[in-house]
């Protein structure tokens, strides 16, 4: 699940209906579950599925209308879409609102239904342009339950969104834009797989009671690990074992009489991985998307 991200105008939108087949882009190939989507649109529109930042459904269709056009508009026989719609509906919680014309629902209402149309066909893709705007925060956190599920269950999700916490909820990857420009695409370090024969590396925090210089030199002789001074009582370590290394590593430190009052896993979230490539970043950088 990508976490699409970058300040305005920087073509996260423009990107998004490229790959739903559309814009036409000037340059390149945009293939989605091998099919090109520009020689073959209707093709590709069946592998997967877009939520436009200003969606649209029919005020004068039922929710149960509006989703079973959109999965016999995908391909889905008549006997595929009614069974669809009463699944979808529920994990939308939209069950108790099928037979309602959608001109009687809530704006967060509607955006639920959008969003049941864009994966009534479970589409190998998922396209969401700020799929939670108008959502009260129960609304939002079931989606966010959603995508992780959808995601478990082997989908792909791009989605974009300008509240980063959101996109934290349920991201394991960031792909940034700037200027129509590929900045960074990289696994976000909290979900970051190892490779083969590799062991992911945390970032611990240790607090002590005494001067945390005196830990670090004792420090500077455990392997499989690099520790800096936080400040004059905590300590950043970068530290490559398992649970229980870590465990291990606490019990030495104790027995060897350091007064620890904090030992925690730090967990970079994405907005302070955005603000820290924006630092790192020129504008003009990257290459083309």
């Amino acid at each position: 699940m990508t976490a699409l991200v970058g300040p305005n105008g920087a073509g996260k939108t423009t990107l998004m209906r490229c790959i739903a087949g559309l814009e036409t882009p000037l340059s390149g190939a945009i293939t989605v579950a091998g099919i090109d989507v520009i020689a073959q649109p209707r093709e590709s529109h069946r592998q997967l599925g877009f939520l436009a930042d200003s969606f649209g459904v029919s005020m004068a269709l039922s929710v149960r209308q509006t989703l079973s056009y959109a999965a016999l508009a995908h391909g889905a026989t008549p006997e595929a879409a009614a069974a669809a719609v009463p699944r979808v509906a529920k994990r939308l919680g939209l069950t108790d609102l099928l037979d309602r014309p959608c001109g009687a629902l809530s704006r967060g209402q509607r955006q639920r239904v959008a969003i049941g149309q864009a994966l009534i066909h479970r589409p190998q893709l998922l396209i969401l342009d700020e799929p939670a705007s108008g959502l009260d925060p129960e609304a939002r956190a079931g989606l966010a339950a959603l995508f992780r599920s959808l995601r478990d269950e082997g989908m792909t999700l791009l989605v974009s969104s300008h509240i980063l916490a959101e996109l934290d909820e349920y991201s394991t990857h960031m792909l940034m834009l700037r200027d129509g420009r590929v900045v960074e695409h990289r696994a976000l370090a909290a979900v970051a797989v190892p490779a083969v024969g590799e062991r992911a590396v945390r970032r611990l925090r240790i607090g002590l009671l005494t001067a945390a210089a005196q830990a670090q030199a004792w420090l500077a002789h455990e392997a499989g690990l690099r520790a800096g001074l936080a400040d004059a009582h905590n300590l950043e370590l970068a530290f490559s074992g398992t649970d229980a290394d870590q465990a291990a590593l606490l019990a030495r430190l104790i027995g060897a009489g350091f007064a620890v009052s904090a030992f925690a896993e730090q967990r970079e979230n994405l907005q302070q991985s955005y603000l820290r490539s924006v630092a790192g970043v020129p504008a003009n950088a990257g290459g083309v998307a």
